[in-house]
């Protein structure tokens, strides 16, 4: 690694810019390049349904930056940070893999500068000042029962979903239902990574929705006086966080929202102060294209200005063979029919970016040790049948220089402007907007709503969000809402249980089939392989 103050002059940051965190990372204060225009050419990366293990998309986004670099563009990466949740559960870390890695990896994986223990803070302060105020007095006649704003931690922790919290005596506060969400699932979280600055993010929490007072009226977190608080705890985490990847190519991350429970991408602010620093800006959006691509155009495009130039989207041969019906034992076995059928799910989501989108793309082929030429063949066909130019990802063996050929065809994707084009218009109903994504981009025949469901939509379309894009939240596996229905299914509807307001972000959240905003830990947690050697080394990390 190069000492960081040496990547940030080369990527033309200001010294006085730079805040370093020990040698290798430091955060970057976005307010002296605010003004500056955005010159940069934006690619999206995504991918198609995933495995439960991924598909390395974080893998593929590291490898095109460098595969830019490598061919003499200048380049910078703008990533999300990971989460404990995956880190200690099945995914693991997401700092990518192999040669195609942003570094130091331990410390990205583990605490990194402390933002999302920051976010976390300033969420559970407002969930205290909620309590409290309701143990002194209750002055804004907040209804207990009517509480709905949730605590939450970066762990998977199924235990703390549901709970009662306030038991043992008055002096312990008020006896009611409450309950934990994963951080990044978050309304601090996803505030946090769709305000434009710092003021902009002190005037978004205060209108966090906290609870309804006994008249049915929403109470916010300005109406309790927390987003002064809250914001000194956020003062420094708001600024970008700017790494390495083993190339030396730049990265700022920043923010790490779920796209399954969440809008799934990294900070409006880290990505446009990576637009004016670099020729190309390679960023991800999480899960597949139906969760992470449809939430970064409909929500975070929407809101910021921003558009991608071109998409790249992640195919592995495993996961078409998923998508073909073959179990996760003999994914490693050569079938190419099981292959070709999975390549549906390929196709429904490069319909979607072309077709509803309207934006080029380009399929990156991530390539594993166990893909062999037949399947590579049989997959590289599927992508002519479609038109679709495609190239090999060979950034985890390779580095940058694994990754030229697909950094080529990115880059030429990207010579041309697309007009924003959205999955629905901003001013039609928020039931109708839910039903345009399950049509359009999952391919439902129809939304069923759960009991109260539609009766929540009217109050919040009362409380002035008719005109908030939808943020769906369901299963990353299947382009429906049911995980075992792989490939490109027909004939389903979308089944939508509950809504919740993300008023300080701009968004409503719709819970699809069994969803849920804190994760568990599986049968055997990553953390059972996590430890310290004699050296003070961390192993078994991933």
């Amino acid at each position: 690694m190069k000492p960081i103050m040496d990547i940030g002059e080369e990527a033309g940051f200001l010294a006085e810019s730079l805040i370093p965190y020990g040698k290798w990372i430091a955060k970057v204060d976005p307010e002296p390049y605010a003004s500056l225009p955005g010159k940069g050419k934006l690619i999206l990366v995504t991918a198609m349904n995933p495995t439960p293990a991924g598909e390395g998309k974080t893998t593929v986004s590291v490898g095109l930056a460098d595969g830019l670099a490598a061919t003499g563009r200048k380049t910078m990466l703008a990533l999300r940070e990971p989460s404990l949740g995956p880190v200690f559960g099945v995914k693991g870390g997401a700092a990518g893999g192999g040669y195609a890695q942003v570094l130091p990896m331990e410390s990205i994986n583990l605490h990194f500068t402390g933002d999302l223990h920051a976010i976390t803070s300033a969420n559970n302060l407002l969930a205290a000042m909620v309590d409290n105020h309701i143990q002194q007095g209750n002055p804004l006649n907040i209804d207990p029962r009517r509480v709905s704003f949730r605590r939450c931690m970066d762990i998977n922790d199924r235990q703390l979903r549901q709970m009662i919290t306030g038991l043992g005596g008055k002096g312990n506060g008020y006896p009611r239902e409450d309950g934990f969400d994963i951080t990044a699932a978050s309304e601090v979280m996803a505030c946090f990574c769709l305000s434009s600055d710092i003021r902009d993010l002190q005037e978004r929490l205060a209108r966090i929705i906290v609870a309804r007072d006994r008249s049915g009226k929403a109470v916010t977190a300005g109406d309790l006086q927390a987003q002064g608080a809250m914001t000194a705890l956020l003062r420094d985490a708001i600024k970008p966080n700017l790494i390495q990847t083993l190339g030396g190519t730049p990265c700022l991350m920043h923010g790490g929202p779920f796209a399954n429970i969440a809008h799934g991408c990294n900070s409006v602010i880290a990505t446009q102060t990576a637009l004016k620093m670099a020729d190309y800006v390679v960023t991800e959006a999480g899960f597949g294209a139906d969760l992470g691509a449809e939430k970064f155009i409909d929500i975070k495009c929407r809101m910021s200005g921003l558009w991608p130039d071109a998409v790249v989207l992640v195919a592995t041969v495993r996961a078409l063979k998923a998508h073909g019906g073959i179990p996760k034992a003999a994914l490693s076995e050569q079938n190419v029919p099981a292959l070709q059928k999975g390549l549906h799910n390929l196709y429904a989501h490069l319909h979607n970016i072309r077709h509803i989108w309207n934006l080029p793309c380009v399929v990156a082929v991530n390539r594993f040790s166990s893909d062999t030429d037949a399947e590579l063949d049989a997959l590289f066909e599927g992508c002519r049948d479609k038109v679709t130019p495609a190239a090999i990802c060979d950034g985890w063996a390779l580095g940058g220089k694994g990754v030229t050929a697909l950094a080529d065809l990115a880059a030429e994707a990207a010579n041309g402007r697309t007009e924003p084009c959205y999955t629905y218009p901003g001013d039609i109903p928020l039931r109708e907007k839910i039903e345009a994504v399950a049509r359009r981009v999952y391919g439902a025949d129809g939304v069923i709503y759960g009991n109260g469901v539609l009766k929540d939509l009217s109050r919040l379309e009362e409380d002035g969000m008719r005109g908030f894009p939808v943020c769906i939240a369901k299963t990353q596996y299947s382009l429906s809402d049911n995980p075992s229905l792989t490939g490109r299914p027909s004939g389903f509807s979308l089944h939508i249980r509950q809504v919740r307001p993300s008023a300080s972000a701009g968004f409503v959240v719709a819970f699809a089939g069994d969803i849920i905003a804190m994760p568990g830990l599986p049968k055997v947690p990553a953390a059972q392989s996590i430890g310290v050697n004699e050296n003070g080394r961390i192993t078994g990390l991933f």
